[in-house]
């Protein structure tokens, strides 16, 4: 078993499924070594190894279990080859219950008092091994056994003993880093760069706090610390220092329309929202002058192009013809209808100018079809090109990810009026960005935009 486990570790480097640099994890500390095990899906012998591998360890360590139940979504598979192989019954624990059907947490045929082992991929506090428990006990199944790919050996192990749950691991971080510099895979620095990390970032035993609990909510500025990209972190600290997350949609026709609502509602605002293709007299003049504009007032420029295409054809799309996009709008975005490609002809052009794309995961006109499973292959989509995607047009929050935008249309007070910050005009209608007149006791002198000439757009940036 040893030999195989040592020729695992050098499957896992050669597919970077383990990998090393510099990473932000979910909890936002840096970490020079990264475990990113869901790309074992799309190698089959390597994953068949795996479940193998986890099945012996459990054996071997005496664990009595009549089921078995994978940590979602990556240990699935895992705990599905190891039932499958081993007639053995799996249990699918859900993240969230229907709000349809059985509404169940738990789905599959089991007997209370029964025993269920927990397969898991990676532990490193071992939260989601306890969070999974929980939701195994509380249908009357008992958990003393989990068994794991990777243990990162930051605590977990010893706090699950704490809360009776003996874990087993295929491998730990320190047998990993023996093995890759056995054959010369990393240099000693980088070894000694990640026990380092791991001495210094170890959970320590004590009371365990509730799995689930309030999470902090950040200020604009901290969610900018947590970016890679310099566009999210650009804008994340426009709002800390305006204390807005209003876009305007600035839905005009012409070059100097646009450039007088820019200048007017441009100190309120952290970004602005354009056509190109509905501008009649536009050019470069045009363009220099909204770019001078965004510099002075502080807002960035999303030009709403909604790029749909094969990737050669949204290349150049983005940076030739009339309107050379990519030289001008901080932001673009994009469906995910032509599949990764359309990112990938975007990247080709905007990853060397800096530039930052939204995917379209959700829309507002009634019977779209952005919904449900396309929905989440957009999300998905969106984490595996952090390198360009830094958020969402959508309705509603889809990531819990606090360095990912959410761009979400909502009503809410007008601020085009600069003499007017405070006041709040009704009737900005989500669905025709018209603006209504003031009631009649209003009495302060301004000028409406005529109606659709600007639409509000509030970030849903949640934590």
């Amino acid at each position: 078993m040893a030999a195989r486990m040592e020729q695992l570790i050098l499957d896992l480097f050669a597919i970077e499924a383990v990998k090393f640099g510099d990473f932000t994890l979910k909890s936002g500390i840096q970490s020079p070594i990264y475990f990113d095990l869901r790309v074992i899906v799309s190698y089959p012998v390597i994953m068949n190894e795996v479940a193998e591998l986890l099945w012996e360890t459990t054996k071997t360590s005496g664990a009595n279990f009549a089921t078995v139940c994978g940590v979602p979504y990556t240990a699935l598979p895992l705990a599905t080859l190891m039932s499958a192989h081993h007639d053995v019954p799996m249990l699918i624990r859900r993240k969230e219950a229907k709000d349809y059907g059985t509404k169940k947490m738990i789905e599959g045929k089991f007997e209370a008092g029964s025993s269920c082992l927990i397969v898991e991929d990676v532990v490193t506090s071992g939260s989601s091994v306890r969070e999974t428990a929980q939701a195994l006990e509380s249908v009357g199944l008992v958990v003393t056994d989990a068994v794991v790919l990777l243990d990162r050996e930051q605590g977990g192990k010893q706090k699950l003993k704490d809360s009776g749950i003996a874990l087993q691991s295929i491998c730990g971080t320190a047998q990993l880093l023996r093995i890759l510099r056995k054959h010369e895979k990393i240099p000693e620095s980088v070894a000694e760069q990640v026990r380092d990390f791991v001495r210094n970032n170890s959970f320590q035993p004590g009371p365990e706090p509730p799995v689930k609990k309030a999470r902090k909510a950040l200020s604009y500025g901290e969610r900018g610390d947590l970016c890679q990209h310099p566009v999210a972190k650009q804008l994340f600290d426009i709002m800390e220092r305006k204390k807005s997350n209003l876009a305007v949609s600035a839905d005009l026709c012409t070059a100097a329309g646009i450039l007088k609502l820019a200048d007017e509602v441009g100190p309120h605002i952290c970004m602005l929202k354009t056509h190109v293709d509905i501008i009649t007299d536009f050019s470069a003049e045009f363009v220099q002058s909204l770019t001078q504009l965004a510099e002075q007032h502080e807002f960035l420029i999303f030009e709403d192009r909604k790029f749909a295409d094969i990737g050669s054809t949204v290349q150049h799309q983005y940076q030739d013809g009339l309107y050379q996009i990519s030289g001008w709008a901080h932001l673009i975005n994009a469906h995910a209808l032509p599949g990764p490609g359309v990112l990938e002809g975007l990247k080709q052009v905007g990853l060397g100018k800096q530039r930052a794309c939204l995917l379209i995961a959700e829309m507002s006109s009634r019977g779209n079809l952005a919904t449900g499973e396309y929905t989440k292959a957009t999300v998905k989509m969106a984490e595996e090109h952090r390198d360009f995607v830094v958020g969402f047009i959508s309705q509603s929050q889809l990531s819990q990810d606090p360095a990912f935008i959410h761009m979400t249309p909502g009503p809410g007070p007008c601020h085009c009026c600069p003499a007017l910050p405070d006041c709040s005009l009704p009737g900005l209608s989500t669905s025709t960005g018209k603006l209504t007149p003031p009631p009649p006791q209003h009495t302060h002198t301004h000028t409406h935009h005529p109606p659709s000439a600007c639409q509000a757009y509030q970030h849903r940036l949640t934590n």
